[in-house]
């Protein structure tokens, strides 16, 4: 029998535009590679990080998975935009190809390849962002919101690859009182504007067409709500898990 390997400190952000998926990323370490999928877009604060690269063949990915392998100046590896990374794969390596049904193999086998092999079998704790989409769904007669996807993962969806998956939310204040914990700090500017950007850990009686999930035990339900803030995850799952100190 052959072992398998699995990355506990797997996340996957996912959320609206304009919700705070880039900026939850603000208070990583400098030990950060950064693989930017949507075309050199600026990030919402300085640049910090060990290493910033523009993606621009999706392959460059798995380049990065292994350049970072064993780095000790490297604790966190970020795929922001997933959604971009595999239309570029798309628009790459499927359209006006002579054999497009053949490039559509090749697109699952890419998602698949990345996630069962450079993912699983990395060191680092890995972030994706990702944006969401919300449509009907006829078989089960209901909105579903989840992050899109093509070809034959289409019915699986890419969530099925992560076992934590959190949603940046907008919230109005109002909202957030029922949900005071030591992770939800409210700004005197969250104060000012009547809002606050927010993760959503838990899924509520008004998200159940979400995808959001976690390991049993994770969150309270008190910590529904808490700071947009991606190292509060990194650090949740390493205590969960018993694995290294959390990345500063």
């Amino acid at each position: 029998m052959t072992d398998v390997n699995v990355n506990d400190n797997l996340i996957l952000v996912c959320g609206e535009s304009a919700t705070g998926k880039s900026a939850c990323l603000r208070n990583l370490s400098s030990k950060t590679l950064y693989l930017n999928c949507e075309s050199g877009k600026k990030l919402p604060f300085r640049d910090k990080f060990r290493k910033s690269i523009v993606i621009t063949d999706p392959y460059q990915v798995y380049q990065g998975f292994e350049w970072a392998q064993g780095r000790e100046d490297v604790d966190n590896i970020v795929i922001d935009g997933f959604n971009y990374l595999m239309d570029m794969f798309e628009s790459q390596y499927i359209v006006g190809a002579e054999d497009s049904r053949a490039g559509w193999q090749q697109y699952a086998e890419f998602v698949r390849n990345l996630m069962q092999l450079h993912v699983a079998n990395s060191d680092k704790n890995v972030i994706f962002t990702a944006h969401t989409r919300t449509t009907y769904n006829e078989q089960t007669l209901s909105m579903e919101t989840k992050v899109p996807i093509k070809g034959a993962l289409a019915n699986t969806g890419i969530e099925s690859f992560f076992s934590f998956i959190v949603s940046t939310k907008k919230e109005k204040l109002k909202t957030l009182e029922n949900f005071k914990n030591d992770l939800l700090e409210i700004s005197p500017r969250d104060q000012a504007v009547g809002y606050k950007h927010v993760f959503q850990t838990l899924i509520t009686a008004d998200t159940v067409q979400e995808r959001m999930r976690g390991p049993m035990g994770m969150f309270d339900d008190n910590e529904t709500f808490i700071d947009n803030d991606v190292n509060l995850l990194i650090k949740r799952c390493h205590e969960y898990y018993g694995t290294d100190e959390a990345a500063a």
